[in-house]
């Protein structure tokens, strides 16, 4: 006995030495200096009332101002259900509309994001009346987005449709299962058999996915990159991945799902610290997220090779600006935007 257990230990520690070394191996890959990158890196920003309002911003206001002062030409705007469906089967889509026509008359190009999880905490939007039955509440979900996509399909500005955001990620404050891999392929079935010429953009997260799941159902898929998150009882986290993270797992989804069109589609540009942002100092805010971190983390985006970003934060960056005289974000994303 005494024999066996020393060759089963020994073999143990064989086995774990060989996964130690593995994982260093890995690390040192995904941390390898990088070649080449995409110099050329188109970068447009996300844009949401929503979250404006919640920072008391004028969001008409604040939208106009980001275009034209920051000479965007993408941007990556949302429909939110719960503003869209505010009694039961009546739609208003005058947010959307007038969104939408603002960006056409700047011919600035639009990614529309729709479905249960769209960005913006709580990250699910979902009508207070449609909480309890799920055939109910998918059935509702279709014929919104059906009437989304018939209004919209002929408007130029509109470059791809984004069904879902992050609907793999157990992120939000969400329903249990109201998302899942059914419904977001009913959700890009229609879009598909409503508007064929379009692109559909499915995303998830960078640094906690293996992206399959998204990947396998999207023409673009769409990653997020974040660089420094805060974990309670950590602190503030430093990711210890170079791009050749993303660029592994883009080969991976390339092998395994067919997906060779890959974006960063949220692009760290806000904090992410111990509280929310109108509750933080900006020197606490400022130690996850800076004008050096925002040109660091745009070229570390540049070194994926990815075709385009789009940065998130244009909300706060306007905010910090107009409300505290510190437009320093403001100018370094601008630089970055214009191609500095």
């Amino acid at each position: 006995m005494k024999k066996f257990f020393y060759h089963f230990f020994k073999i143990l520690g064989i086995i774990v030495a060989a996964l130690l070394v593995l994982a260093m191996l890995i690390l040192v890959e995904f941390n390898w200096p990088v070649e080449s990158k995409n110099e050329n890196m188109a970068f447009g920003v996300s844009y949401s009332p929503v979250f404006a309002r919640s920072l008391e911003l004028d969001w008409k206001q604040s939208y106009l101002d980001i275009l034209d002062g920051l000479n965007v030409k993408k941007v990556r705007l949302a429909s939110y259900w719960t503003e869209v469906e505010k009694a039961k089967g009546e739609y208003n889509f005058s947010e959307t509309d007038w969104l939408l026509k603002e960006a056409r008359e700047r011919n600035v190009k639009v990614v529309l994001a729709y479905g249960i999880k769209v960005p913006r905490w709580p990250e699910c939007f979902i009508p207070d009346f449609y909480t309890g039955d799920k055939t109910e509440r998918e059935d509702a979900l279709l014929r919104y987005e059906s009437a989304l996509v018939e209004r919209y399909k002929n408007d130029p500005e509109i470059e791809m449709w984004q069904v879902e955001n992050e609907p793999f990620l157990p992120f939000g404050d969400c329903l249990d299962g109201a998302v899942d891999g059914d419904l977001v392929d009913r959700e890009a079935a229609q879009t598909k058999a409503l508007d064929s010429t379009r692109p559909i953009m499915v995303t998830d997260s960078g640094e906690l996915s293996f992206w399959y799941q998204a990947a396998k159902r999207a023409d673009i898929f769409g990653t997020t990159l974040y660089r420094t998150i805060y974990k309670s009882g950590i602190g503030y986290f430093n990711y210890p991945l170079g791009p050749n993270f993303f660029r592994t797992k883009a080969l991976f989804i390339d092998i395994f799902a067919d997906q060779k069109n890959v974006i960063i589609s949220e692009l760290q540009g806000e904090p992410w610290g111990p509280a929310w942002i109108d509750d933080m100092s900006v020197e606490e805010q400022y130690k996850s997220m800076s004008p050096k971190k925002l040109k660091d983390i745009a070229e570390y985006a540049r070194e994926t090779k990815f075709s385009e970003s789009y940065l998130w934060g244009a909300e706060w960056w306007y905010w910090l600006k107009t409300t505290k005289n510190r437009p320093e974000m403001w100018n370094a994303a601008r630089e970055i935007i214009n191609g500095g």
